[in-house]
Order: structure tokens, then sequence, then C-alpha cells
């Protein structure tokens, strides 16, 4: 998927959980903002109601993307010939987009009534959908490759380029200046240049305009792969840990969720079937 067309998928996307948000907020916020003991009398409340058409629905449905958020992305992951189908994180962000738009969908079937045991499997569904925030940060903090792999601390290091080699024989570079540019990509922040006096420095040496915007981008990628090769060790345990978090709440809310459909069934709520 090219870049503009990834904006566009991720746009999409993004347009759609909002646009669903405001429908539905716009359209039950008298009956939602109605308290439990008048809704009765809301014109809009057997529409609204948890086993009423529309809620019921919302309840279904949001499950049921829930459900096909998940099984998709872990099919991806463990069945190789779906790999044809598109990179790993176009998939992982379909999967959060499923996962975000299904709880939208069953906290409007709640009608904002939660209680009982339902209310574990809400309150771990909300867990599953905030610790999937801080999952999706930690994941982007990880280089990958372009198919989405995982890249090792051996491979991340082989993507650098000896900056000093490059700049002593494309620039000719005096020795003071190639020690204040190596240096800026070393060290924490406070220790290294900054890049004013980079451009300082390359102005002192004669460089063009053009030269000088290679170089910087030259540094500015140097810093980055060293940044993240500090912190590649550490977001790899993060994720690790992560999993001991997100994966217990999805199971936890899921079983309940299974337990509340055949309940409901049982019951004879069985929407419009």
């Amino acid at each position: 998927m090219r870049p503009a067309a990834h904006k566009i998928y991720i746009g999409s996307m993004v347009m759609i959980l909002i646009a669903v948000a405001v429908f539905l907020i716009y359209n039950g916020f008298a009956y939602y903002n109605t308290s439990l003991e008048e809704r009765f009398y809301q014109a809009d409340h057997e529409l609204l109601k948890p086993n009423g058409l529309l809620g019921h629905g919302m309840g279904i449905i949001g499950s049921f993307l829930m459900v096909s958020g998940v099984s998709i992305y872990m099919l991806r992951k463990r069945w190789r010939f779906l790999s044809r189908l598109g990179k790993l994180k176009h998939w992982l962000e379909f999967h959060i987009f499923l996962c975000t738009l299904g709880p939208i969908l069953v906290l409007f079937h709640t009608s904002f009534k939660i209680g009982g045991i339902v209310s574990i499997s809400f309150w771990s569904m909300i867990a599953v959908v905030v610790s999937g925030v801080i999952g999706r940060f930690i994941y982007i903090q990880i280089p990958r490759t372009i198919e989405g792999r995982e890249l090792s601390l051996n491979e991340v290091r082989d993507l650098k380029t000896d900056i000093g080699d490059i700049l002593v024989t494309k620039y000719d570079l005096k020795k003071d200046s190639l020690d204040t540019i190596v240096k800026s990509t070393l060290g924490s922040r406070k220790e290294v240049p900054s890049l004013h006096s980079i451009k300082r420095k390359l102005k002192e040496n004669h460089l063009t305009r053009s030269q000088r915007s290679q170089v910087l981008k030259l540094v500015k990628i140097e810093i980055s792969l060293n940044r993240r090769i500090d912190r590649l060790e550490t977001m790899q345990n993060l994720f690790k840990y992560w999993h001991v978090a997100h994966l217990p709440f999805a199971l936890v809310m899921l079983v309940i969720m299974v337990v509340h459909v055949v309940v409901s069934i049982v019951f004879g709520y069985t929407w419009i079937f």
C-alpha cells in the first residue's frame, strides 16, 4: 500500500469511528441523558433499550466486530499464506479499528446501564481497549521490516552507515567539524551539539545549501537509529509484559460475553431472527 493510499485507509477508518459515535450520541442523547426510571416513557425506549431493536442490534454487531477483529489478526500472524494479502501492520490497524468500533456499539447497547456479571465483561473490554492503545504505541517504537516483521538488535545496527567515513570522503570536512557532527549522533540530548551548531560548522566548511541539507538528513537518520537502538530492548520487553495484561482481559471479556449471549438466547432475546 502506497503512503498516500495508507493515509486514506487510516483516515477512512478514523472518520467511520467518529461518524458512528457522533450519530449515536446525536440521535440518542435525549434518551441516554434521562434517568433510568423515566426512560420507559421516552419515545425511543423500545428502540434503544438493551433488548430493543437498535440497542440489541448494536450489542450483536459490536460483539461480532470484536470477535472478528481478534480472529483475523491472530490468523494473519499464524497462517503464512495470508502474508500475501497485505502487511501485518495493516492487519493490525484493521484489528484496532474493529476492536474500537465494536466497543463503541457495545457501550450504546448497554444504554449506559452496567451491572451484574456483565459489568466485569464491560470493564474488561475497556481495559482491552486502553491496553490496546498502549500496545500500539509500544509496537510502533520497535523497528520492523517493510513486511512488518520485527527487527533484531543486530539487524537495526546493520541499517547504520559509517557517517564519519561518508562525511570525510564525500564532503571533505575538517576534523573539528567532523567530530562535532559525529558527536551529535551519540549520547543523550543534553550532551550532544545542537543542529544549529552543526549548521554553523557546515557553513564554515563552505558546503552548498544542498550539501548542508544532505548532511543534516544523514545526521537526523543516524540520531533516529541510535535512539531506536537504545530503546529497542526496553520496548521489546515492554511488549512482552504488555501481552500479560492485554490477553487475560480479552479472554475474560470474551468468556463473559459468550455467557451473556447464551443467557439472552435462553430468555428469548433473539433480536430480529
